[in-house]
């Protein structure tokens, strides 16, 4: 009986504190939707780098989050009101990370359909070279000096 009184007492403490929090209010220097995923798309891309390229932004003294905002025409507090705003705002929140994940998405086919066109090029490259290698080997003339100065011309082999 005591354990069932103190779970329902435990809930009823976890609801109450869940519906304290209220929406915060709007902005007034609110950051538009289109621009936010604008923005959130450049941080993930920079982020990204970061990680991969971290000594040579360093080596540049590039913060890629002040340079991100800078760009946009953005302060950190206009961003954090604008990012809370959102996150509460569940609905348009999800329909700016979507519009960022579609940019992603289709820069990332891109591409990968760049990168199998030059394996493509490069494949060909080789293939071009290889038979112009296999065309030489049959059929050069080369021309040899014997040992009383008369040039005189002889087949190459195939090596």
């Amino acid at each position: 009986m005591f354990k069932r009184i103190s779970l329902l007492l435990i809930l009823g403490i976890l609801v109450l504190a869940c519906n304290g929090f209220d929406k915060p209010k709007k902005p007034d220097n609110l950051i538009s939707e289109t621009q936010m995923s604008e923005l959130l798309y450049d941080l993930y891309i920079v982020n990204s780098a970061k990680g991969v390229n971290k000594k040579i932004l360093e080596a540049n003294g590039v913060i890629p989050e002040s340079y991100i905002l800078t760009k946009h025409n953005i302060d950190s507090a206009q961003f954090a009101d604008s990012n809370t705003y959102y996150t509460y705002d569940t609905e348009a929140y999800k329909a700016i990370v979507e519009r960022v994940k579609a940019r992603l998405e289709k820069e990332k086919q891109e591409l990968q359909e760049l990168a199998e066109r030059e394996n493509d090029s490069i494949k060909r490259r080789k293939d071009s070279i290889k038979s112009l290698n296999k065309s030489k080997r049959g059929g050069v003339k080369v021309k040899k000096q014997n040992a009383k100065g008369l040039l005189g011309t002889i087949d190459s082999l195939p090596q």
